[in-house]
């Protein structure tokens, strides 16, 4: 009837006046506020992050947090309060703990050999499935590449979201193509993901 589908239609489109959260700043680091933009600095460098596409005010109190207020949001919105919280935190533990990705060779066969160059910036993966091909993959600014143990490449640096991504881009280079992937598992994975400096 077309009274249910009003009450349907408000209460989807039902908005909350404020929600208000907190982040509370860690004290190894320094933050500024300048609208919406973030600025984390702290032992190992320093962060910056446009909030612009987020509906929201944010302000640095003097207790130590950052007070962060959406205004009119829906449901969907809402749910991006705990993603911007999320963010920040992620930032104050790049500049003062650091990310570590630690990625690991399998292979049946063929062994993968990889070759590090531009001071831990470019990889070449070779030998892929015993393939003449040279698959070569960038890092992200700000993330280094280095060779681990056996088998084993590390990344790492302070942005969480360009390390992943730099992993992600080796993975996705040496994925398998055309063939039963229960059966073809040869590539490069993901096996631990840290921080840099544990006791920070």
């Amino acid at each position: 009837s077309l009274s249910h589908h009003l009450v349907a239609d408000c209460l989807v489109t039902m908005r909350q006046i404020q929600v208000t959260d907190y982040v509370t700043i860690n004290p190894k680091t320094e933050v500024t506020v300048d609208k919406r933009v973030i600025t984390v600095k702290g032992p190992r460098g320093v962060l910056t992050r446009s909030f612009k596409h987020v509906r929201m005010e944010c302000e640095k109190l003097d207790n130590g947090k950052i007070r962060l207020d959406f205004w009119w949001t829906t449901r969907k919105e809402a749910a991006a309060v705990r993603t911007v919280c999320s963010h920040i935190n992620n930032m104050m533990t790049g500049v003062t703990k650091g990310y570590l990705y630690k990625m690991r060779s399998v292979y049946a066969h063929f062994p993968i050999n990889t070759a590090i160059s531009e001071a831990g910036k470019k990889i070449e993966i070779r030998n892929f499935l015993g393939e003449k091909i040279v698959r070569t993959v960038f890092m992200h600014d700000g993330v280094e590449v280095k060779a681990g143990d056996k088998d084993e490449i590390i990344l790492s640096g302070n942005d969480i979201e360009k390390v992943s991504v730099s992993a992600a881009l080796i993975q996705q280079s040496t994925s398998v193509k055309k063939k039963d992937i229960r059966k073809f598992l040869d590539g490069i994975y993901v096996s631990d993901k840290t921080n840099i400096d544990m006791d920070a």
